[in-house]
């Protein structure tokens, strides 16, 4: 990927084929859950599925939130986003997460489903389709992502939901994917891959040089406008004790903006659902 705001071809296919990679794994996994699994046996299904296809590091190992922690009720601290030993039971919500990384590409993915019918899941993962759609219309405005958190804020309150995005560290809704070059050997911290973990901090500081950041919040560091290059977009809404999110890369050019692939669960669902109106 050259540093001119011109993304390659090549790239582009690399970083869609990982993303396919891993909507792929976590529809498969999520086709082997059963009452009484935990977070943890869901989130090692995932990391073990992917391992045998080719993922040879991570930007972060595999999460798994069931039940009310998909809304990330009572999360205080950093600790309780990894995998615990909720059990999931009929009807529950769950979300799987992974960021894994193949030939230095990286994809990052949330994948939102339940276990048997949910009603307010069916809902919300209906309502998230119009984020899809705001945050690419906003960006291709040129508008600053700090407004366009703002608007996605304002969108929540309209439907009637909270933002859980706004619990992450740093109340982040995204931030900036690249192609991983550390040299570094490959291990994992606290659940995030060194490797991957030198790449955005050493884009955080080429970003804040400029006055702006690879991370993508509320605050004034990210009044400026989408930089170009990879976004890894997660809007996460939440109401009462069930969240839903979708994940996925965003493209930013010097003249556009555009979803990475449209061939992904989420917007098959709801292209599924406006073809039967």
């Amino acid at each position: 990927m050259s540093h001119n705001g011109v993304l390659e071809t090549a790239d582009l296919t690399g970083f869609r084929e990982l993303q396919q990679l891993a909507y792929v794994g976590a529809q498969a996994v999520a086709a082997t859950l059963e009452p009484g699994v935990t977070e943890r046996a869901a989130a090692r299904r995932l990391r073990d599925w992917l391992t045998e296809r080719g993922v040879q590091d991570w930007f972060h190992t595999p999460f798994a939130w069931f039940g009310d922690r998909t809304a990330f009720r009572g999360f205080r601290v950093p600790t309780q986003f990894f995998p615990s030993n909720r059990r999931l039971s009929a009807n529950m919500p769950f979300i799987l997460d992974c960021a894994p990384v193949r030939d230095g590409y990286v994809a990052d993915i949330g994948y939102a489903g339940c276990l048997g019918h949910n009603p307010i899941f069916e809902r919300l993962r209906d309502d998230l389709a119009a984020y899809r759609a705001l945050i690419v219309e906003q960006v291709r405005a040129g508008h600053t992502l700090r407004d366009i958190y703002r608007a996605v804020d304002a969108l929540i309150g309209e439907q009637g939901y909270d933002n859980r995005h706004r619990v992450y560290p740093g109340r982040v809704i995204a931030h900036q994917v690249g192609k991983v070059t550390s040299r570094l050997p490959k291990f994992i911290v606290a659940g995030f891959g060194v490797r991957s973990l030198q790449t955005l901090f050493g884009d955080l500081l080429v970003e804040r040089l400029h006055h702006r950041s690879p991370l993508w919040a509320n605050g004034e560091i990210s009044n400026h406008p989408a930089t170009p290059g990879l976004w890894a977009v997660e809007p996460h809404i939440g109401f009462r004790g069930v969240g839903v999110k979708f994940e996925e890369i965003l493209v930013v050019t010097d003249t556009d903006a555009y979803w990475l692939d449209d061939d992904l669960p989420h917007v098959r669902h709801w292209q599924g659902k406006a073809e039967t109106r």
